[in-house]
């Protein structure tokens, strides 16, 4: 047996996944030496672990780890090369999601799997919708849509447009076509990364009950320290291979980040090299989009991070939007170094220095069929054309290799795919996006979003490496601790305004909270 510490769970834990005894009491599924290949990667390498009914159970690990491979194996997306998959007493091998979705087994997926010109009903049902004399009952299907919606505690119309939906607003109706779908095996993939904490307490009331229920619930998430509050087992996953499994009420939050990082981590913030000087690098007077945004104003310092908090829809990322230009306003002013500048595009905001990153990393961020390469020279064309405007693949190659050193982006090669990094190194390849382009401000809307521990810190330190560089950044967080771990000041948004700017040292979160949701008390005490 191997004297790394964190190793030491492995030969027990295997014994009980591997030994092909006889399934536990209550075992609704199982998985035994589940390997699966895509070329040169082993993304699982002989992976096994068990579900028992009425039981969350928590799969961790950092991005990369192989847990939603380890998910879409057994939903039926991926066919694995070696291993079974044993589910209600009978080995099973499922040909598709469809056909999983049909004995039972839903996914709630990590990235957002709705059609975004459909309506939030049709969304839910899709390809299930009720049916009254051939055609598809509008009635019922508004009936049971809201049904689901009301479940969730949502207040959402079932005839809205999915894709005219907030990120969060989105995850919510993911959630809500799972649950419409009555499964025994519900499959969780970072359901919460786009949740507020008012939010994620609803989702898990709807969990408990669940599991109250009988059905077996998969949890995957980044955010660990809310495990706590509704899971039972925990499975821990490191570079495609099977580490542990334990009663959470056995282990520690310490422990398992440990044994998923394959040694002890100490700090989950870095501490701050950056100092903010006294001068304005950003500053926004009046903005306002008729009664649903502002009048609201901000100050940016150089060198500073400034935290955007508060409630979904509260109006942080439509602020970040408006000044980058991807939406319209009505008035406001907005300074640059003391300059005012017109912005009527991304376009314009680009060539005046400031950079966004949107929280849809895929959708909005990253060209996902395209090579790190050229996502990374993506903003700055020009910096690597020849007089033609054709590409020098050669500089541009140059620049890549640049960025993935510095930022250490774990990839085979500058010319690989963008789609198949983690999400971690995604959220890099972004970042060094902007970094090509020396932009004077940044905002960073979610940056750690569906990102593990270890990829967070790594964030974290690039934030504050820019900061110490004297650019300005504004970070958007549905996260109060990494809020109050990273920022310098806080603007407090509730309703399209900001109720408050607090300095992150000399307040709490619950003053932050008492601010996002418009306390009374709160309001008083900082008119």
């Amino acid at each position: 047996m191997s004297a790394d510490p964190f190793m030491r769970p492995v030969a027990d834990g295997l014994a009980g996944a591997r030994a092909g005894s006889p399934a536990a009491e209550g075992e609704l599924l199982s998985l035994r030496d589940v390997t699966m290949v895509f070329p040169g990667v082993v993304a699982l390498d002989g992976v096994g672990f068990s579900l028992r009914r009425g039981e969350v159970h928590a799969v961790c690990g950092e991005n990369g780890a192989g847990k939603s491979t380890l998910m879409k194996v057994l939903s039926g997306q991926y066919q694995p090369v070696s291993g079974t998959v044993t589910y209600k007493g009978r080995q099973r091998r499922f040909a598709s999601s469809l056909e999983a979705q049909r004995e039972g087994i839903a996914m709630i997926h990590q990235e957002l799997n709705l059609v975004p010109h459909l309506s939030v009903a049709e969304n839910i049902y899709l390809a299930r919708e009720p049916r009254r004399w051939g055609f598809v009952d509008g009635a019922r299907l508004a009936r049971d849509s809201q049904r689901c919606l009301d479940r969730l505690g949502l207040a959402l119309r079932p005839d809205a447009i999915v894709g005219q939906l907030s990120v969060a607003q989105q995850q919510m109706v993911e959630i809500a076509k799972a649950l419409s779908l009555d499964a025994e095996v519900l499959i969780m993939d970072e359901p919460t990364s786009s949740l507020t904490g008012t939010e994620t307490a609803r989702l898990f009331d709807v969990i408990r009950d669940l599991r109250n229920a009988g059905v077996g619930i998969i949890y995957i998430s980044h955010r660990l320290d809310e495990l706590a509050q509704i899971v039972d087992r925990v499975t821990v996953l490191r570079d495609g291979r099977y580490i542990c499994t334990e009663r959470f009420a056995d282990t520690s939050i310490d422990e398992i980040v440990s044994r998923m990082v394959g040694r002890p981590l100490q700090d989950k913030f870095p501490p701050r090299s950056s100092v903010p000087c006294g001068e304005i690098v950003l500053s926004v007077d009046g903005l306002a989009r008729g009664t649903r945004l502002g009048p609201l104003s901000f100050e940016l310092r150089r060198g500073e991070i400034l935290g955007f908090a508060g409630l979904m829809g509260a109006g942080r990322t439509e602020v970040a939007r408006a000044v980058f230009g991807a939406d319209p306003v009505d008035a406001g002013t907005v300074r640059l170094g003391g300059d005012v500048i017109a912005i009527r595009s991304p376009v314009d905001a680009i060539a005046q220095g400031i950079a966004y990153l949107s929280e849809d990393r895929k959708g909005l961020g990253l060209a996902v069929n395209m090579s790190v390469a050229q996502n990374i020279t993506l903003a700055s064309m020009g910096a690597v054309s020849n007089r033609l405007g054709f590409i020098r693949p050669a500089a541009e190659q140059a620049a890549a290799q640049r960025f993935i050193a510095e930022l250490d982006i774990r990839t085979p090669s500058a010319r690989q795919l963008a789609r198949l990094l983690s999400g971690g190194n995604q959220q890099k390849v972004v970042i060094a996006k902007w970094l090509f382009r020396e932009p004077r401000v940044i905002f960073f809307d979610e940056p750690t979003r569906g990102i593990d521990v270890g990829a967070k810190f790594a964030i974290y330190q690039l934030m504050d490496a820019l900061a110490a560089r004297g650019i300005g950044v504004v970070m958007i967080s549905s996260e109060l601790p990494e809020i109050m771990g990273m920022t310098d000041r806080i603007a407090v948004f509730h309703k399209g305004r900001i109720n408050a700017v607090l300095e992150t040292r000399a307040t709490s979160q619950e003053e932050v909270m008492h601010f996002a949701s418009g306390s009374r008390q709160a309001l008083a005490a900082h008119p």
